[in-house]
């Protein structure tokens, strides 16, 4: 992801501060969400390759380009943690019916109960979470609309 670049200007303190603000409460659902993870066995990155497969606009398989893809990672880095899934009997490899060469990765019926306990409880800590992170979201806003150079129409 390429990383924008602004004329520099004067920050505010303020903008500092809610960006920090936000990154701090960013980072406490994090952790939870590891946590919670650690707790039914999985790696935080387990966890996040469930909810990528399940997650997966339209349809509940991914070919392993898109898991990497979903989280980043490079492609054999996204094989090792299918295999680890696998031989936690969370995950399956399915080969495609139209193309032999690809192959599709879904979830098991374990994999899913697994999904569900951890994203339930992920679900909770960001309802509770919610209205701070909405707070801070408007602060930014209006904090870059403040910044932002007004734009005379001639």
């Amino acid at each position: 992801m390429a990383v924008q670049r602004r004329r520099a200007g004067k920050v505010s303190k303020a903008v500092y501060e809610t960006q920090a603000a936000f990154r701090f409460t960013l980072r406490q659902f994090l952790r939870f969400s590891e946590t919670t993870a650690r707790r039914v066995g999985l790696t935080p990155q387990q966890y996040q390759a469930l909810l990528a497969i399940h997650g997966f606009p339209g349809r509940d398989r991914v070919k392993m380009g898109e898991l990497a893809q979903r989280l980043q990672l490079h492609h054999h880095s996204a094989v090792g943690l299918v295999d680890r899934l696998m031989a936690k009997g969370l995950a399956v490899r399915e080969r495609s019916t139209e193309d032999r060469r690809q192959v599709f990765i879904q979830l098991t019926t374990r994999g899913v109960r697994t999904l569900q306990r951890v994203s339930a409880a992920n679900r909770s800590e960001l309802q509770r979470l919610r209205p701070h992170l909405i707070r801070l979201l408007g602060r930014m806003a209006r904090l870059e609309d403040r910044r932002a150079p007004s734009s005379a129409v001639p």
